[in-house]
Order: structure tokens, then sequence, then C-alpha cells
């Protein structure tokens, strides 16, 4: 399964982690940063070319700290359907 996925400036996703699937992502377009952790305590610079892999399970938010263009990813999974979960990085914990 694969997607586009476009953050508008200065805006992020909501924290979140996918219980049946990994995920790859190619940033198309944009700057900004890709927070992982329980805590979203682990933050990467993100730029056109980069590619990230994201394990199943593990919290993450991409954030685009642009004020004047959007960040474009392009999103594969190893599923059909994906099972999301928001998560509270302030508690550590998912929100319900």
């Amino acid at each position: 399964h694969m997607a586009i996925a476009t953050i508008p400036p200065a805006c992020a996703s909501t924290p979140h982690y996918h219980v049946n699937c990994e995920s790859a992502i190619y940033v198309v377009k944009g700057t900004g940063r890709f927070l992982t952790g329980r805590h979203l305590e682990k933050s990467m610079e993100i730029s056109a070319g980069d590619f990230i892999y994201v394990p199943q399970d593990s919290v993450h938010q991409p954030v685009n700290d642009s004020t004047s263009e959007s960040l474009e990813l392009i999103v594969a999974r190893n599923t059909p359907v994906e099972i999301v979960v928001e998560f509270d990085a302030k508690t550590g914990t998912a929100k319900e």
C-alpha cells in the first residue's frame, strides 16, 4: 500500500504508531523533523530525498518546520489496511 501525505506549513501529524505494519517514507518536497520515541524525545531533520524506515509499533510524528512550503511524503506500508493508534507523548500512553 502506498500513499502521498501532505503536511501543511507549520503543522504536524498527530503522534501515532501502527500496530500491524512497518512504514517506509520518502521525503518528496520540503523540510522538517521526524520525531520518534515514547515521548518523541528523538528528533531527526528531514528534507527532500531522505528515506525513513519506521518499524511496527514505533511512535512517530512528522513535523513541517517551514512556514511557507508543504512537506510532501510518499508512504509505503506492508499491508493494505493499517491500524493506527494515536499516542500521547506527554504521558507515554496510547490515547483512548
